[in-house]
């Protein structure tokens, strides 16, 4: 199992299961973090937290405990 925090910047990832539950899961769904969308790795930050996506169009910054709650492929 590999998480989008294992992802390396300038990769694009496609996402298989969203992990964790209840109000967390549904903000990262909320935000447009769903099953089989695709995401690209755009910047981390110097010390990993938190980390720049593209999702559906328009940017995103996630912290580091959401990211490993999002399987990737």
């Amino acid at each position: 199992m590999k998480t989008l925090r294992e992802a390396k910047v300038g990769e694009t990832v496609k996402v298989v299961r969203l992990h964790g539950e209840g109000a967390v899961k549904r903000r990262i769904m909320d935000m447009g973090v769903t099953k089989g969308v695709e995401v690209f790795v755009r910047k981390v930050a110097p010390l990993g937290d938190p980390i720049e996506v593209t999702v559906r169009g328009y940017e995103l910054s996630l912290r580091k405990a959401d990211t490993e709650m999002v399987e990737i492929e």
